[in-house]
């Protein structure tokens, strides 16, 4: 059996918890920079307004006091998803994190649940095990979730959809799920892509039942092996592998838009030096170092996009030292700027990620005193105590000059930011 847990709303979910204010009224947070709606609560949803509506074209009704929104905090959903995933680790067999606001687990077995029970007898242990849960989570951390239970991920991702819907937020999939499967839609299920919908549908393909009863040959010539395998999680037969969420990445990036387009060369490169300082900074929490960096900057245009100008920087040994590798960025950052050109956001994705003390080949003619024997070196001390001192006082608190010490224009437009106070002392919550 494998269980979903799912927060309901989960960025507004999060919101609420610190602002009471918010809770029964039509609440959504907005993307970056402010840009449109990406979380809706369900008195938001009632009002008709569809995801992805932007703000600028709400802002009257927001004046009126009809609606609320708020700018994404990611720090604050980041931190409280952690302590959701933290109590699914204490009463689970097993976690695999799916998203900020999604987790699969391995509930304990029905006779460990039943107080001894077969499992023949009774699979309700599962539901008031679902019940037990949910409450804990809403308890401990403040976040409505929906539970659902199946045989696999891809009805459990049903399960959970129906849960989220019913009385107590929790529901078990029953052994035989026809009448479930025939009211789904095919384009609602896990793992159909945008793109397939119109061609199950010219296959009379319409519901979630007739993808699972279709023949496999015909599922895949429509959409390959990844289509077959979705029908066969939905006859109830396990097929989608499990990730590892907490496996070291193969790259470490950082990138944001702009709050208003950037016209200088100082705004171009103090955004790629910030930039590369946050991901550095996600590089030592995974204990890695990075072998060299690309770097990039996007053309504003005014209908969305905009063409690219990247150029790949190469450190001279691996390293998670910020001013080692700020050092070799300066060097090629200055090639991404254009005069008299717009500008929408810039970027740094570290590359040739490995563990210290991994075996390399460097220069013949280096001078290192590992030759012949080299090893890349060890984490940086020095960053390790500035990690240290901005985790203690606060993101920011120490920083490289490179990233500006004045305004930055550039920077993303959070003008409705709530506080962080489960991460930061200078904004924890007064009780008076």
């Amino acid at each position: 059996m494998i269980g979903l847990i799912d927060g309901n709303n989960f960025f507004v979910s999060c919101e609420r918890v610190f602002n009471r204010r918010l809770v029964g009224r039509p609440v959504a947070v907005l993307s970056n920079n402010d840009g449109c709606c990406v979380s809706r609560s369900n008195e938001f949803k009632a009002l008709g307004i569809p995801m992805g509506t932007p703000y600028y074209q709400l802002k009257s009704r927001e004046a009126s006091g009809e609606l609320a929104f708020c700018s994404s905090n990611y720090e604050l959903y980041g931190d409280l998803s952690n302590r959701i995933v933290s109590i699914l680790r204490e009463e689970a067999l097993d976690v695999e994190q799916y998203s900020i606001d999604e987790a699969f687990i391995t509930p304990p077995s029905p006779e460990v649940l039943g107080n001894g029970e077969p499992s023949p007898v009774s699979r309700s242990p599962y539901l008031a095990y679902g019940r037990r849960l949910r409450s804990k989570i809403l308890r401990w951390v403040g976040i409505p979730c929906g539970v659902g239970f199946a045989p696999t991920k891809t009805l459990a991702k049903i399960a959970n959809h129906i849960a989220k819907k019913g009385p107590d937020g929790v529901f078990l999939l029953p052994d035989d799920p026809t009448e479930i499967l025939a009211s789904l839609p095919v384009g609602e299920v896990w793992g159909v892509g945008r793109r397939l919908p119109a061609k199950l549908r010219a296959m009379r393909i319409h519901t979630a039942r007739d993808l699972r009863d279709a023949p496999d040959t015909t599922l895949r010539a429509i959409g390959g092996v990844t289509l077959v395998r979705t029908a066969l999680e939905l006859r109830g037969v396990p097929c989608r592998e499990e990730r590892d969420y907490d496996a070291d990445p193969d790259s470490v990036s950082c990138s944001r838009s702009f709050g208003t387009p950037a016209t200088t060369r100082e705004a171009i490169e103090e955004s790629v030096a910030s930039f590369a300082a946050q991901a550095a900074t996600k590089l030592r929490r995974h204990g890695l170092l990075a072998s060299g960096c690309n770097i990039y900057a996007q053309l504003f245009a005014s209908g969305g996009g905009g063409d690219f100008i990247g150029r790949t920087v190469t450190f001279p040994a691996p390293t998670d030292a910020t001013n080692e590798m700020l050092r070799a960025i300066r060097r090629e950052v200055g090639a991404l700027y254009v005069e008299n050109v717009r500008y929408r956001k810039t970027g740094v994705v570290f590359f040739g990620l490995e563990k210290p003390g991994t075996l390399q080949q460097l220069d013949l003619f280096s001078s290192d005193p590992h030759f012949p024997f080299p090893i890349s070196r060890s984490p940086s001390s020095l960053y390790k105590a500035v990690d240290a001192i901005n985790a203690r006082y606060g993101k920011g608190k120490v920083f490289s000059a490179a990233e500006g010490i004045g305004p930055r224009s550039w920077q993303m437009k959070r003008e409705k930011l709530s506080k962080r106070p489960t991460t930061r002392w200078d904004e924890l919550m007064t009780v008076r």
